[in-house]
């Protein structure tokens, strides 16, 4: 009878003894959140880049884009066809590009990678298709046979070229302030690594 208390008394110490050992060992179990390991589980809508200017002015190309090339499309016959041709190269392009980087925007997909510079790439499209907008709807409106096709995408043709123009300039102003908010940092970092510097040598004059 002894013997049984002794042994239970025992492994009643073993317990414990293991239990302490436990909560203090520094490799602790961890529990890792399963959101944490899903790829996408940094993605998101971001509606305030909706609600912007810049969210508001994609979307409105788009759509722009995708009606002139949607009338460009339903006319059958032509001669010559260099300028139908041109605009639907234009429209189609611009719906893509700047689709693509609305989605990219509205999805924070740009944070995913950081070393590139998107507000550069968001002025470079937006320059790009305002000059060939441009050109591809001057060229229709001197090369065209006065259908509805035709006039019709001409006109959508100048409206999106509008709205590029505009969205090029804000995107102007956005990348100079970024800049010269970059400049205004690597300046102060430099002022900054200069005064260390110098209380480092009048605190040890061997130095000097």
């Amino acid at each position: 009878m002894r013997t049984t208390e002794e042994a239970e008394g025992f492994d009643g110490e073993a317990s414990n003894a293991s239990m302490i050992s436990g909560a203090s060992s520094p490799y602790q179990p961890t529990t890792e959140p399963v959101h944490a390991r899903n790829v996408l589980g940094g993605i998101r809508c971001d509606m305030e880049y909706a609600k912007s200017y810049f969210g508001v002015l994609k979307m409105v190309e788009v759509a722009l884009s995708l009606i002139g090339f949607i009338c460009i499309e339903t006319i059958m016959l032509c001669s010559p066809c260099g300028g139908v041709y041109f605009f639907e190269f234009v429209s189609c392009s611009a719906v893509v590009v700047t689709g693509v980087l609305l989605l990219i925007f509205s999805l924070n997909l740009h944070t995913k990678v950081p070393h590139v510079n998107w507000s550069l790439t968001d002025l470079v499209n937006t320059a790009a298709s305002t000059f060939f907008f441009f050109l591809s709807s001057l060229v229709l409106a001197c090369i065209n046979h006065n259908t509805g096709a035709e006039i019709a995408a001409l006109i959508f043709g100048f409206l999106v070229t509008g709205v590029y123009g505009v969205n090029t300039f804000l995107a102007v102003r956005r990348w100079r302030r970024g800049n010269g908010c970059q400049g205004t940092a690597q300046t102060s970092e430099y002022m900054r690594a200069r005064t260390a510097s110098r209380g480092e040598m009048e605190a040890r004059p061997e130095l000097a």
